[in-house]
């Protein structure tokens, strides 16, 4: 199955409800950051894309989109990789976002900063980020950057900035289907996430 939507935005920017969207609206599965927690088979996957030895087939079986980490890193090989799909970038203010990064995954309890099995796993996607997460004005100015170095390399008619709150309305444009009767998902929320830490038995995510 090719993916049919790439999601090249950072986490914390409202991937987990717009993986929720994007499986109504009949575009999953959707891959994001939980799946790798429930199928953790999958990390020396990870691991080798971040060696140069990506197998996205296997990595993406059974799915037809992608959103969040780990895949975010590679949305420019994801997107050349499958040409036919569309690039659905979400944003929210650096600022707003770069409090959230603190408070969850990239908080001194994160997985994502812990020694253990999943280190290279973690480090094989956050490339140049690792040695400045706590650094307000690098990982804004990364933010931003990012966003620019997306805009430039895919055509407008591919790609949607999608802002974090926007709903329905962008996103079923982009991808030509209908507004379904439901209200748009709004699900992990800052507290969610840190609640998250107190049940061991949830998977963190983005």
């Amino acid at each position: 199955m090719a993916l049919k939507v790439v999601g090249s935005g950072l986490g914390r920017t409202g991937t987990k409800s717009l993986q929720s969207a994007l499986n109504i609206l009949g575009f999953g599965p959707c891959h994001h950051m939980v799946e790798v927690f429930a199928h953790p088979e999958t990390m020396s996957l990870w691991v080798a894309a971040g060696c140069g030895k990506p197998d996205w087939e296997a990595i993406f079986a059974g799915y037809a989109s992608m959103v969040d980490y780990p895949g975010a890193h590679y949305w420019r090989e994801l997107a050349a990789y499958y040409p036919d799909a569309k690039v659905l970038h979400s944003v929210r203010d650096p600022d707003e976002w770069f409090d959230s990064t603190q408070a969850t995954i990239f908080s001194p309890r994160s997985p994502a900063l812990q020694p253990g099995p999943a280190s290279d796993f973690f480090a094989s996607f956050m490339g140049p980020m690792r040695a400045h997460l706590h650094d307000r004005a690098w990982m804004t100015d990364y933010f931003r950057r990012h966003t620019e170095a997306v805009k430039a390399a895919i055509p407008p008619e591919r790609l949607l900035i999608y802002q974090a709150g926007q709903g329905w309305a962008p996103l079923c444009e982009f991808l030509r289907v209908g507004v379904p009767d439901v209200p748009y998902p709004s699900e992990n929320s800052r507290a969610e996430f840190i609640a998250r830490f107190r049940n061991p038995s949830t998977a963190p995510a983005d």
